[in-house]
């Protein structure tokens, strides 16, 4: 696997183990250069799948930065595609829809990215899908082991009375962790021919607005819901645009035998106690 340092990378390699993989090889970017065709070659040979959680994930710094954004989140995909093929399940997000959407978004729904960090997301789902690969988009993502919305709010909590959240943007609030036991799952489904290649949406049930989901984090965390108070996106002015809906439908999942994720409320009270330490 690849990324296995970062968030979703180190949940990864938890799962494994909790799955019994033990003949997991975890390669961090120190590791691995995944812009390195002969790298990439040699890292990826033998494997019976090949797990990509590397990716360039700083969304606004990609807009004056798109084609060292795009060198990462897609061309270097295109090298793992290239090498792996159908073994290579590849870690994706919603960013590649414009978020024009009112009901959950389809897996075969085509690009429309509105920013740089999409349309490079983009690129490297198309070189993956051309290969016979596997996407697994994602959104919302939080999680023990990196900077997220969740812990920022905890922070905060700390020092302000109240917040002022936005209420106008809506998506599944997902735990890395589990999303890494989904991809752990679907790999093993991958390799026995239960899981056919193609995109598949891994993001929590369910959906919130940032508000919701800073107000259900008070809740978990015994402060007071109504010190979060609602506003819009345009009072946060940001580079890189958002798409203002990102529910994505779950349907494919039918096919592998694999259930979608839980509840994003549910998935959050069990994480909470991770991301309070």
């Amino acid at each position: 696997m690849t990324g296995a340092g970062g968030m979703l990378g180190r949940d990864l390699q938890r799962a494994l183990a909790e799955q019994g993989e033990s003949s997991v090889v975890a390669a961090t970017r120190a590791d691995l250069d995944i812009t390195s065709a002969a790298q990439v070659d040699d890292a990826v040979a033998g494997a019976d799948v090949v797990l990509n959680a590397a990716a360039w994930t700083n969304v606004d710094a990609a807009e004056s930065a798109e084609a060292e954004a795009t060198a990462i989140n897609g061309r270097a995909v295109a090298l793992l595609a290239a090498a792996a093929g159908k073994r290579l399940i590849h870690v994706s997000t919603d960013y590649v829809f414009d978020g024009r959407a009112t009901t959950p978004i389809p897996e075969d729904t085509p690009h429309a990215p509105i920013n740089a960090y999409g349309r490079g997301k983009a690129a490297g789902e198309w070189a993956v899908l051309s290969a016979g690969g596997y996407v697994v988009r994602t959104a919302w993502l939080y999680g023990e082991h990196g900077p997220n919305f969740i812990r920022t709010m905890l922070t905060l909590a700390e020092s302000r009375p109240h917040l002022d959240v936005v209420d106008d943007q809506v998506g599944p609030p997902t735990w890395s962790y589990a999303l890494a036991h989904q991809l752990v799952a679907l790999s093993r489904a991958a390799a026995t021919g239960q899981a056919q290649p193609g995109a598949y949406h891994g993001t929590a049930s369910g959906s919130t607005t940032w508000f919701g989901l800073a107000r259900a984090v008070f809740e978990e965390a015994g402060l007071d819901p109504s010190r979060i108070r609602p506003t819009t996106t345009d009072r946060f002015p940001r580079p890189a645009r958002r798409p203002p809906y990102s529910v994505l439908s779950h349907a494919r999942w039918s096919e592998t035998g694999i259930a979608p994720l839980p509840h994003w409320r549910t998935q959050l009270t069990e994480a909470m106690p991770h991301l309070q330490r």
